[in-house]
């Protein structure tokens, strides 16, 4: 036996050796080893000692499987472990690469922050002065005073650097627009009042006229309710004399109504008997031509409820079928993408039984965040 041979053997594979083990194509040498020690070997089938043989042939074969497979698994764990390793390593590189990068920029940043700063704070001024210049139309002229008072508050001078003279166009506009607005609104003021002097007095000329029509109004009703009253009273005298008269015709009318009447039941009387024979007869005729419905209902019944136990029987028939030719389809279609799959890792110089074990494994979901579409 050479020394390569020896270096390889399946009992001498050690965490020393693995990384020239466990390469594309380099655990074909055990597949073609133990092939050679149990393909060698025809037993007999027909006996207890040739079955016994297989037996033990095929767990030699696999054992031998897991003293290949064990130490491969251990070398991938620590194959594994290897970027989180090299990632800590790099995260804490990282870290202190910025903290000095930042360290060094910081005197520029803390000027630049302070430059920003002064910009901004003249910018505000500014900008506030031009926003008391804005929405005047709603304000009344005791606010657009207090703004005048404010814009004229700003001091201008070599406080304000290289804005000074932005800042002087912004008051002088600003206070300009809300004087304008001051007057304007101090002659819409002035026009409001004299307005309402003039709604007040015809208000109480208004008032005045409501009064004397009151009092005209309260005097017509008067008159009205003195000539109501003697109607009334001319109406309740007319109401009582017609009421003796129909009276007595009334009473008359109820004698000859109640004579009336009398007929009138002796007719009805008749009438009923007539129509409940009427309606015994036909209730029997109902009933016995209900009964003969209910029998075809019944028959209708029953041969529709068989129909439909035979389309039942034939569409379970027909769906189990079709879900059987559904799996066999699905089934076909997923060997010919693991297939594939297997074909693809062989090509990529995977050994074939390995290629087997890792399309296994994708299909059974137990690889996390890979999987086989169908």
């Amino acid at each position: 036996m050479s020394a390569e041979q020896k270096l390889i053997a399946i009992d001498e594979i050690s965490e020393a050796n693995a990384p020239a083990i466990y390469v594309a194509g380099g655990l074909q040498q055990f597949i073609d080893l133990v092939k050679g020690e149990v393909e060698g070997e025809v037993p007999d089938l027909m006996t207890r000692k040739g079955r016994e043989r297989i037996a033990s042939l095929a767990a030699k074969v696999s054992k031998s499987k897991t003293a290949v497979e064990k130490p491969g698994r251990d070398y991938l764990r620590r194959l594994k472990e290897m970027p989180k390793v090299v990632e800590a390593e790099l995260r804490d590189f990282v870290t202190k690469m910025d903290t000095l990068r930042d360290e060094t920029r910081r005197p520029l940043t803390e000027w630049e922050a302070a430059e920003d700063a002064r910009i901004d704070r003249h910018n505000d001024a500014i900008n506030h002065m031009k926003d008391l210049a804005t929405e005047l139309g709603a304000l009344d002229a005791e606010q657009l005073q207090a703004r005048i008072n404010e814009l004229s508050g700003f001091q201008l001078g070599e406080a304000w650097e290289e804005f000074e003279a932005e800042a002087a166009r912004t008051k002088e506009a600003s206070l300009n627009a809300v004087q304008a607005a001051l007057l304007a609104r101090q002659k819409y003021d002035a026009e409001q009042a004299e307005l309402a002097r003039l709604r007040r007095a015809e208000e109480e000329r208004a008032e005045q006229d409501r009064i004397r029509a009151a009092q005209e109004a309260a005097v017509e009703a008067e008159r009205q309710r003195v000539a109501q009253e003697q109607q009334a009273e001319r109406e309740a005298a007319a109401r009582r004399e017609q009421e003796l008269i129909d009276q007595a015709a009334a009473q008359e009318r109820e004698a000859e109504n109640q004579r009336l009447q009398l007929k009138l039941q002796a007719e009805q009387a008749e009438r009923a008997r007539v129509q409940a024979e009427a309606d015994r007869v036909a209730t029997e005729q109902r009933m016995e031509q209900e009964r003969q419905a209910a029998a075809r209902r019944q028959e209708e019944a029953a041969e529709q409820a068989r129909q439909e136990e035979r389309r039942r029987a034939d569409a379970a028939a027909a769906e189990i079928v079709r879900q059987q030719v559904a799996r066999e389809r699905d089934e076909a279609h997923r060997r010919t993408i693991n297939r594939a799959a297997l074909d693809a890792f062989i090509a990529g110089g995977m050994p074939e039984a390995c290629a087997k074990q890792a399309v296994t494994l994708i299909a059974q979901r137990k690889i996390p965040n890979i999987a086989i579409t169908y």
